[in-house]
């Protein structure tokens, strides 16, 4: 597991600082805090689900609901930005932008929760009975 790294805190802070920022300039403006408020806290929810995902055991079945919660916290993040950028773009730039915006989300979800890289599964399966056998324990789980 990994502890809290002054590298994080730092970007945590510039995170903070900019997003206050942000809000000062906003003038009031009801859609620009809206736009920041939710940009930061859905930031700050999607690396606590990344570390949470990190630090839990590979066979969890809490991993698959923490892995939803990302794509749906990484979904939201695409959306929003992909809107703010595009409102100010013309028609045919728009159109760049959600198809960006569409394929990179179903992308994400295709890579999360379609594929099957079975090379991979079988290297994990191979590394669990390495270490059950560093530990004594016998045979495959």
């Amino acid at each position: 597991m990994t502890e809290f790294s002054l590298l994080t805190a730092v970007g945590f802070a510039f995170l903070t600082v900019n997003s206050g920022m942000a809000l000062y300039r906003s003038k009031g403006d009801a859609g620009s805090i809206l736009f920041v408020a939710v940009s930061y806290l859905d930031l700050v929810a999607l690396f606590a689900c990344l570390r949470l995902y990190d630090r839990l055991d590979r066979h969890s079945p809490r991993r698959e609901k923490i892995k939803a919660a990302v794509w749906s916290l990484t979904t939201l993040l695409t959306v929003m930005f992909s809107y703010k950028v595009a409102e100010f773009m013309p028609l045919a730039v728009k159109l760049v932008v959600w198809a960006m915006a569409a394929a990179t989300t179903c992308g994400g979800f295709y890579a999360f929760f379609i594929y099957d890289d079975k090379e991979y599964q079988q290297q994990q399966e191979e590394e669990d009975v390495a270490a059950a056998a560093e530990r004594g324990e016998g045979g495959k789980y």
